[in-house]
């Protein structure tokens, strides 16, 4: 059964599962292979090259460890991601982290869409010769590029997870040619050893700890979408390692090329401006043509059909009777309306980075409550039929599983309040502490009450 006809909280049968390794590898490569991660490898330029480096080693992967737990735990169950968080918050309890869930992902496409959208206001430029957004006038072609690619959106989620499927393996094709493309042309003009000697300006310089914040918001937006993919593979190893190794490479490789460009943009121009690390001023500024610009609206293709698959499925959890595939028309429409906030903020860089700060706050508590209950209080022992049975094992109180839920806004605050201390900011971000902290309370909690049961039971 194709997964346009799956529920958020279907069980998908072990016999039903074709995802090959290939297709998981490729889905996750496809999924940071993208326009929004070019972008996040010219922002941490402001830490330079080895600060970004650094931060973007450390951030990815510790965030893709957590990608790869979440993924055995649709391996394990067969459930979306958002269903299995009913286990830890409660059957109504979990429409907390799907909210939280359709707005980042939502947030997410709009991000990919306003990218490759600008490309094309360079090639209508180039066709019919319209004004490049930026310049006056251009926003007509901004706009006629955010209606193609939600059309573009509306088409690829109708076919199903097959359409998916398809589209992450020719972008992956296209995602390599064109980033050998651009490697050869940033080294034509400028070395290594410039790129990698390069001093940011004192006065625009981010400190590690907020490039380490940066990247974990933009790679834990992902684990929440692991559950809704490798639910449909049949093998352990293909649900643990392929998304890892998959999301890994996917940033490591477009974030560096994005950290390199923007940075070889810098040197050439003698001018550091974060607003130009945009993957379509970037193309422009290295004279790659409308070719580029063609590739960018496809590879944006392959994020968002990850994107809107993880936010249908939330959707889908809030709403139970409504299908997936309606979900996932919703979802599209509302991420082509939020695509156009950035065209009446007046700056995508400062629309993009408070998305990210908000993306970081919420959903690191979520991911580490999820992870302990699975594999420290519940030891891997979930029961997927439980997780739609009112009254059930995970009904808790009303349906909410309170503690995790009042821990997860005392993360939130956790959060807020770590941003302001100077050595965080300066040295590990605050990200990475809160999930701990979140995690060790919610684990300390749970066994205060199991032992509370426990006493009352003898």
């Amino acid at each position: 059964m194709e997964t346009k006809d799956r529920y958020a909280v279907d069980i998908v049968p072990v016999e039903e599962r074709h995802m090959s390794y290939w297709d998981m590898f490729a889905t996750w490569v496809g999924a940071n292979a993208n326009n929004g991660t070019w972008f996040v490898g010219g922002i941490i330029a402001a830490c330079g090259f080895w600060g970004g480096i650094h931060a973007l080693i450390i951030a990815s992967s510790i965030s893709y460890i957590f990608l790869s737990l979440v993924g055995y735990m649709g391996y394990k169950t067969g459930v979306s991601t958002m269903a299995v968080s009913r286990a830890s918050f409660g059957i109504r309890g979990s429409i907390v982290p799907s909210i939280v869930n359709v707005t980042q992902f939502v947030g997410w496409t709009a991000v990919n869409t306003f990218i490759a959208a600008t490309s094309m206001s360079y090639i209508l430029h180039s066709l019919l010769g319209w004004p490049v957004y930026g310049q006056p006038g251009g926003a007509k072609g901004l706009i006629f590029g955010i209606l193609v690619m939600s059309i573009l959106h509306l088409i690829s989620i109708s076919a199903g997870q097959r359409s998916i499927q398809i589209i992450e393996r020719i972008g992956i094709i296209l995602v390599i040619i064109f980033v050998l493309w651009e490697s050869i042309v940033v080294f034509r003009d400028v070395s290594f050893s410039q790129i990698a000697n390069w001093k940011v300006p004192s006065h625009q310089k981010m400190p590690f700890g907020s490039a380490i914040d940066t990247l974990a918001a933009f790679n834990l937006a992902w684990v929440t979408a692991g559950a809704d993919f490798t639910r449909f593979t049949n093998k352990k190893g293909t649900a643990i390692t392929a998304p890892f190794l998959g999301a890994d490479l996917g940033v490591f490789w477009f974030a560096f090329i994005g950290l390199v460009a923007t940075i070889s943009i810098a040197i050439t121009s003698d001018v550091y401006d974060a607003n130009n690390s945009d993957p379509s001023t970037i193309a422009n500024r290295l004279g790659l043509g409308s070719i580029a610009m063609v590739v960018i609206v496809l590879t944006s293709m392959t994020a968002n059909a990850v994107n809107l698959q993880a936010a249908g499925s939330a959707v889908n959890n809030i709403f139970p009777k409504i299908s997936l595939k309606k979900s996932l028309w919703i979802v599209t429409i509302l991420a082509t309306l939020v695509t156009f906030i950035p065209v009446f903020v007046g700056s995508f860089l400062d629309t993009f980075t408070a998305f990210l700060d908000y993306v970081g706050m919420v959903l690191g508590p979520i991911v580490s409550i999820m992870c302990v209950d699975f594999y420290l209080v519940r030891r891997r022992n979930y029961q997927p039929t439980e997780l739609s049975k009112k009254g059930g094992r995970y009904w808790y109180r009303g349906g909410v599983h309170w503690l995790a839920f009042c821990l997860w806004v005392v993360g939130v605050l956790v959060y807020l309040l770590l941003q302001r201390v100077p050595w965080i900011q300066n040295h590990t971000g605050a990200t990475f502490i809160t999930m701990i902290l979140v995690g060790i309370a919610y684990y300390l909690v749970m066994k205060i009450k199991c032992n509370i049961l426990l006493s009352h039971q003898n």
